[in-house]
């Protein structure tokens, strides 16, 4: 034996499926409607209006926004809506909730697109442990979208994986 050591993982068929390689790059902002809420709970529209109309929303140019409100308010659907028509024109991307909420709608839009195809009967390692703020709702649409094409799918890093699916 002469002391070489040897990367099984590496040299195996198995596949690393990492989720941060999609993560958009862009600054995150969330907008908090309860600003321009009277005492944060009660929406008067023309006053609710004209905050918005003179609100800088060049602040959000290229952002991605996550549109909430932190009260108990019920805030009317239309609300939320017109701030959204407000943000498009310098938002990439404006989603409702928080930031979880909106990293999800981002991987829902880019998952979808991504050729699967390459991980067709190989054991397939959705990578864990991220730098990167992935939300669990990544995880499991990855799951979802290589379960046709892998013949197995673990969960975590090469040395700890967790099964989670192999095709009979």
């Amino acid at each position: 034996m002469d002391g070489e050591i040897i990367n099984k993982v590496a040299n195996s068929a198995l596949e690393v499926f990492d989720l941060e390689d999609y993560y958009p790059k862009g600054q995150r902002a969330e907008l908090d409607i309860s600003q321009w809420l009277l005492e944060g709970f009660l929406l008067r529209e023309k006053d609710f209006r004209e905050y918005l109309k003179n609100h800088d929303w060049t602040q959000y140019q290229d952002q991605y926004v996550a549109v909430f409100c932190s009260t108990d308010a019920i805030v009317p659907a239309w609300a939320t809506i017109l701030v959204t028509v407000y943000l498009s024109p310098f938002a990439k991307r404006v989603a409702y909730g928080r930031l979880e909420d909106l990293e999800t709608s981002l991987y829902e839009a880019i998952l979808p697109t991504l050729d699967y195809s390459k991980y067709e009967g190989k054991p397939v390692i959705i990578k864990g442990c991220s730098r990167k703020p992935v939300p669990m709702g990544a995880y499991l649409l990855a799951a979802q979208k290589l379960q046709p094409f892998a013949r197995s799918i673990m969960y975590g890093e090469a040395c700890s994986a967790v099964p989670l699916y192999k095709k009979k």
